[in-house]
């Protein structure tokens, strides 16, 4: 039986080693850090979520996204959490469809991985970066120790950038280009922004309950409902980093990116209106600042008078109809510049990768580099928020090991 080399210990990379060892191939795994499937326990909060009850196209990203739909549909969530459910991990589903184990403990998974990775026969080697991959009659691959290991076949779960303290550097990206292999641009996604404003500062630390519209050249993309929060370099929260991935890639394509934030969805236009003048006229005495109190959070206050040009004390008597619209629409669209992403390094995954073009969608075989595989966040394919970038790993591992040797 042939001799399988997997590069990388993370989802995707354990996932396929424990398939390929259940087809009944000897399966070495390589790892550099210390233990397996290291970022996992940062996943979903430290509770692992897993996959998502709620999976279509519209949830992955990339130059084409369908090229992930092909392996879901091989490998659907439901198929996903069958399987951890064989492996002592039932499910629970919490918020939008998100499943987590049972236990709510992100350890459960790796841990019972490695458990019956050894029960079953892979093998895993920690603490070993590999450093360069050659073929002759067959793979050699070298460590940064100078340590040799041989097979027969190779597949690469060396993941992104994302996250570097759990070990992905991008050293995957090296180990295919000297192959040829196309990479298209990666960046970090599901991260924080940078906001050019200049009141951040006096807003660090504020959260509130929103809306976030992504705008793109004057046309909105997306919007996400959540909670929003503002930091000293700019803003984070659940429905930031739920449209960060897109805003990085339209920042990269050199167009005009904001944030339209809303932070008080609950109430209409309309209704708003009528409250903010039906407020300063049973305040009318009070200065403006603190008519305020009590509507929107107090670090917020300041900031929206003064991109308004209003004095904060000012009489609420004194405003005029239009100084009342004007409040009621910056309430409603509250708009940031974006100039970034906060680092390099904060992104929970990579964007960009190995272009699908490369890869058989049949296997995950590389067309240029016959017995050469790539799964998971390596590849150009990236999902939302919520259990999808999980389910990718799940799905293009099962679909390399499931149709090696078969095509």
């Amino acid at each position: 039986m042939k001799n399988i080399i997997v590069v990388g210990a993370g989802a995707s990379g354990m996932f396929c080693a424990l398939l390929l060892r259940e087809r009944g191939f000897e399966v070495t795994v390589l790892e550099r850090n210390d233990k397996i499937m290291k970022k996992i326990y940062a996943t979903g909060n430290g509770r692992c979520n897993f996959t998502n009850r709620n999976i279509n196209i519209k949830n992955y990203h990339g130059v084409n996204p369908k090229f992930a739909m092909t392996a879901i549909h091989q490998f659907s969530n439901q198929e996903a959490i069958e399987y951890f459910h064989k492996l002592g991990i039932p499910e629970i589903e919490l918020e939008e469809g998100k499943i987590f184990p049972m236990s709510l403990q992100a350890s459960s998974i790796p841990l019972r991985v490695e458990e019956y990775a050894k029960n079953i026969g892979v093998k895993v080697r920690l603490n070993t970066y590999v450093k360069d991959i050659a073929k002759k009659s067959q793979f050699i691959i070298t460590d940064e120790k100078g340590k040799k290991y041989y097979a027969d076949e190779v597949v690469i779960a060396a993941g992104g950038r994302a996250m570097e303290n759990s070990g992905s550097d991008g050293n995957g990206y090296k180990l295919v280009k000297k192959f040829g292999i196309d990479i298209i641009h990666t960046h970090p996604g599901i991260v924080q922004l940078q906001l050019d404003y200049p009141y951040l500062k006096r807003m660090d630390g504020t959260k509130v309950p929103g809306s976030c519209t992504l705008v793109v050249d004057g046309k909105s993309i997306r919007k996400e409902y959540s909670d929003i929060l503002f930091t000293r370099y700019g803003i984070s929260g659940p429905a930031v980093l739920q449209i960060s991935s897109e805003a990085i890639r339209s920042l990269k394509k050199g167009k005009d990116v904001r944030l339209s934030i809303d932070i008080l969805p609950a109430m209409e236009e309309n209704i708003l209106y009528y409250f903010l003048k039906t407020n300063f006229e049973n305040n009318s005495s009070a200065p403006l600042e603190k008519s305020l109190v009590g509507l929107i959070h107090k670090n917020l206050i300041i900031p929206i008078l003064r991109d308004l040009n209003l004095d904060k004390d000012k009489k609420a008597a004194e405003l005029s109809n239009g100084d009342i619209h004007r409040i009621k629409e910056k309430l409603k669209n509250y708009s940031f510049k974006v100039l970034g992403e906060k680092s390099d390094k904060d992104g929970q995954i990579t964007c960009g990768g190995v272009s699908t073009k490369e890869i058989s969608p049949k296997t995950m075989e590389l067309k240029k580099r016959e017995g050469l595989y790539c799964i998971g966040e390596i590849i150009d394919i990236d999902g939302d928020c919520g259990g999808y970038n999980l389910q990718w790993a799940w799905s293009s591992a099962y679909v390399c090991a499931m149709n090696m040797d078969l095509y």
